[in-house]
């Protein structure tokens, strides 16, 4: 190999390693699609943020319906870790009243959280997507915020669903 040709292998051999360094240190993006089909999950619960005392007011204001996909279900049945695949689907409603009732509104966005503990191991495992209101396409910048919440939760691997019969 002549001189010039080994010159040229290691200055192509710095900036492939340098893109390599760079790509590890961006933001780790979802890999979450919209989840097709989650209504038919099984329900784990609904809540209604109502009040301006409740500490997730501001951010989570609106009727809140939970759903867990098959391979987490028997781990939110049995309080324990839960296996790659498994998904949980927050969808948050506008709340508008009506005489004698509260109902929900349009649709805020759908959240979703999903295991994979090789993709997201700087997260616990869990990777997170929000789709605004009824798009498909994901939105979140950075799964960061929705994991620093998450973490107060770390003995149940990092969900705030509980099971309840």
């Amino acid at each position: 190999m002549s001189s010039n040709s080994k010159i040229t292998f290691l200055v192509v051999l710095v900036l492939v390693g340098g893109v390599v360094a760079l790509l590890g240190q961006a933001p780790k993006k979802s890999l979450i699609a919209y989840p097709v089909g989650y209504r038919k999950w099984a329900h784990v619960k609904s809540m209604v943020i109502f009040g301006k005392d409740h500490k997730l007011f501001t951010q989570f204001e609106g009727l809140h319906n939970i759903y867990v996909n098959d391979i987490g279900w028997p781990a939110l049945q049995q309080g324990r870790a839960y296996a790659d695949g498994s998904m949980f689907a927050f969808e948050l409603f506008a709340l508008k009243s009506s005489p004698g009732a509260i109902e929900s509104g349009q649709r805020k966005f759908l959240a979703v959280m999903r295991k994979n503990s090789k993709l997201y191991p700087d997260t616990g495992g869990w990777g997170f997507e929000v789709f605004q209101g009824y798009q498909s396409t994901g939105s979140l910048k950075e799964m960061k915020p929705c994991f620093d919440c998450h973490a107060a939760r770390k003995g149940r691997d990092f969900v705030f669903s509980d099971y309840a019969e």
